[in-house]
């Protein structure tokens, strides 16, 4: 009979699709992990990974992978009401961002209001906060751009323009807006695949039927203004870092495409148990004053 350490095993590798790197997550021998797995298989009668070359989840498997998820999470829920039940705190509030550049102010003014209330914050691209909120693996997210899945209610919190950042000196630094034909041969600095910065240049890019020239991409976002202080490319800048009080000098310069923006939208799970911590904090930042940042 299954139990729940296997489930949960059964989860990193799915997220993983590597058994090494499971087992070393997991920290558990990979002969021991691969057993378990087999045994899974065996129980449910069908294979829930793809073998022939790299390990791959099936379609079973995902259709299982999302029961399970679903399940472990009602599971947590249930855990943090007991505790939330018994306990004179508020507990615990999980929040998910693919950056938190932007919420430093809200999170400063919750935390403030809010002294015994912990928050966990989790770095997460968009494409994987509908799974982790319909899982109940975090409370609340923030997304750049859009999540379209069903079982999530959201608000939406700003509209911000995006422009390019390039050095003080750089040829186009004098313009007051540049267009697509001005960037096609520019040396550009962005995120990874699936962060919205590297999706909206990829799609402002595609929509003219070209790529982009990219000579670096960076897991750091706030590394990308310095990399382009230094001299090494330009790339897309949010109109809302431009308000940092530590922002770099670069010069800040407007594209003449109105797709070059970014809509910034809270997200949590429909009908899911939110605790008096995450309601407190989905209050604090849907009611936020983001026109002053």
């Amino acid at each position: 009979m299954m139990d729940l350490n296997t489930l949960k095993q059964f989860l990193v590798v799915a997220r993983l699709e590597h058994l090494s790197r499971a087992a070393e997550e997991l920290r558990v021998a990979q002969p021991s992990l691969s057993r378990s797995i087999a045994r899974l298989e065996s129980e449910l009668g069908t294979p829930l990974f793809d073998r022939s070359g790299r390990l791959r989840l099936n379609d079973t498997g995902r259709l299982f992978r999302d029961h399970v998820e679903r399940a472990l999470g009602e599971l947590d829920a249930g855990q943090r009401a007991v505790a939330e039940a018994t306990s004179a705190g508020l507990g615990t509030v999980r929040l998910a961002s693919e950056t938190f550049l932007t919420l430093t102010g809200p999170l400063a003014a919750f935390k403030q209001a809010h002294p015994a209330i912990e928050i966990e914050l989790h770095w997460s691209l968009a494409e994987d906060m509908a799974r982790r909120l319909r899982a109940q693996d975090i409370d609340l997210c923030v997304a750049s751009q859009p999540i379209h899945a069903e079982g999530l209610e959201s608000a939406r919190l700003f509209g911000d323009v995006v422009g390019v950042g390039m050095p003080l000196d750089h040829p186009l630094a004098g313009r007051a807006s540049v267009s697509m034909d001005d960037l096609a041969e520019q040396a550009f600095i962005t995120a990874r695949r699936g962060h919205w910065l590297r999706r909206l240049l990829d799609r402002l890019f595609a929509a003219q039927g070209r790529a982009p020239k990219i000579v670096c991409e960076s897991d750091e976002q706030a590394a990308i203004p310095e990399l382009i202080h230094a001299g090494l490319g330009i790339g897309l800048v949010p109109g809302f870092a431009r308000r940092s009080a530590t922002r770099t000098p670069i010069t800040w310069v407007a594209v003449d495409n109105p797709d070059c923006r970014r809509e910034v939208t809270l997200h949590w799970g429909a009908g899911s148990h939110l605790s008096p911590a995450a309601r407190l904090m989905r209050t604090t930042i849907t009611s936020w004053d983001w026109g002053v940042g």
